[in-house]
């Protein structure tokens, strides 16, 4: 029964309830707990899938590894922090099966398979180069920044917006920029704003008068940087928000 009402909630994303449960399962409910990791199950196996870049299935380490990281984000997840708990989630199973991907890496380029003269495979030991892992972990990075910038390029194109539109309209002085950026954070961290935006692809602009000490025309002329951040902000980009760290208040 309780497992019913957990899937119920996840596919309704009913922040509330949910973050109920992960209270229950913070504070010692094993059963919650449980529960939590069988509804979450088919989510865990996506991100496992997604950050190794093949199918993964629960016989897989993977998606063990995954589970583990899923079952610590429920510990040390805080309801009143602006992620949800999928997006706090997939940070922390990325981080674990990234930190596996690279010590397996390491495990494998200790010994290197050869083929001998006969054709017969030979097993020959060797220095682990460590300049080879630190490409290969750049490597990684630049195509999960290459990723990032690919699913936020066609995010921005369902609101009409695209990167080099972009660059033309972004706020020239740090002042305006800064102004900008801190609609947006408003914006994101409201869910009835936040939930304007996604139905009907445009600023609350009405409400954010009454919020916001700048005119409706600054608001609107800015319109565009401001919806950009906005999504920037309120998805799994990870990545791409380190360019914006310092606009953060």
């Amino acid at each position: 029964m309780l497992l019913s009402i957990i899937q119920g909630i996840f596919n309704k994303k009913s922040d509330t309830a949910l973050n109920e449960l992960v209270w229950k399962a913070k504070t010692g409910d094993e059963k919650v707990m449980n529960d939590l990791l069988i509804a979450f199950t088919p989510f865990m196996k996506k991100t496992a899938s997604f950050v190794c870049d093949r199918f993964i299935d629960e016989s897989d380490e993977e998606f063990s590894i995954a589970m583990v990281g899923f079952h610590e984000a429920v510990l040390i997840y805080d309801p009143e922090e602006k992620a949800s708990l999928t997006t706090f989630a997939h940070l922390i199973m990325k981080r674990r099966l990234i930190d596996h991907i690279r010590k397996e890496a390491v495990r494998n380029a200790n010994v290197l398979l050869s083929i001998d003269d006969d054709g017969d495979a030979k097993t020959c030991e060797y220095a682990f180069d460590k300049s080879s892992f630190f490409t290969y972990s750049e490597e990684r990075q630049a195509a999960e920044r290459r990723e990032e910038m690919a699913e936020y390029s066609r995010l921005l194109a369902e609101y009409g917006l695209s990167f080099r539109e972009l660059a033309a309209v972004s706020p020239k002085h740090a002042d305006s920029r800064k102004t900008a950026f801190q609609i947006a954070q408003i914006i994101a961290e409201t869910p009835e704003f936040y939930e304007h935006l996604i139905e009907s692809k445009r600023l609350p602009i009405k409400q954010l008068e009454h919020i916001v000490e700048v005119s409706r025309k600054t608001i609107e002329r800015n319109r565009k940087y401001i919806i950009a951040v906005t999504l920037l902000l309120n998805h799994n980009f990870t990545y791409l928000k380190e360019y914006v760290k310092g606009e953060l208040i």
